[in-house]
């Protein structure tokens, strides 16, 4: 009786020794997943910079047509709402991939994850299709500093999605191969942020570009 109860005592003083340990390894990886995420933070405050320097080109160039046409003369507003909407849901979609994914739904993540990524397309879609359109009747970016800056603002954003829709792909991917680990959670934090500016950044290309230009 007494050596079980010796044999108890050594087991429960092996716990104790590595129970420390264990919490340890969980507020390591909370506070490497808590730094990275404000890691990222500080480059979407670059980025901010970035579009806010294209922005201000914009504002200064968008009446210098050099005899050409104007926004009022391109801008058709009924297309680009039906863009807009579709990154708009997109961001909704993301959203709701990022609680599933926090509750360990692998399934309903890749999901809503695939949603998100289809609207993506479909946003770039259209805006490749009104670049093309307009370059064929002979308003590219060459024809006047208004369109110049209009292709290097919305085509900047572009690149920002086309971006976003190849990580998307990775995220993917990833859980395929290794699961909702902590690690593809807080990667998957820091794609929602990208995700979400990029609504944030559209919505003020949508005022400042499409609405007041056919004003």
């Amino acid at each position: 009786m007494s050596i079980a109860i010796a044999d108890k005592l050594k087991v429960d003083a092996v716990s104790e020794r590595h129970m420390p340990h264990l919490d340890d390894d969980h507020d390591e990886h909370h506070d490497s997943g808590a730094n990275t995420v404000f890691g990222f933070w500080l480059y979407l405050m670059t980025d901010c910079i970035l579009f806010a320097s294209v922005f201000a080109t914009y504002a200064v160039l968008f009446m210098s047509t050099d005899g050409g046409i104007s926004g009022k003369d391109i801008f058709e507003l009924d297309f680009v709402l039906i863009e807009t909407a579709a990154l708009l849901v997109s961001s909704i979609t993301f959203g709701f991939a990022l609680l599933c994914a926090k509750n360990q739904n692998r399934s309903a993540t890749l999901f809503w994850l695939l949603v998100t990524f289809a609207l993506g397309c479909v946003f770039i879609s259209m805006e490749l299709y009104e670049f093309n359109h307009l370059i064929e009747h002979g308003n590219g970016p060459q024809r006047s500093a208004f369109l110049s800056a209009f292709f290097t603002l919305v085509g900047l954003h572009g690149l920002h999605v086309t971006a976003g829709l190849i990580w998307m792909l990775i995220m993917m991917g990833e859980m395929f191969t290794t699961g909702l680990g902590q690690r593809t959670i807080t990667r998957l934090s820091c794609l929602s942020l990208f995700w979400h500016f990029l609504d944030i950044v559209w919505i003020c290309v949508f005022t400042v570009v499409y609405l007041l230009g056919v004003l």
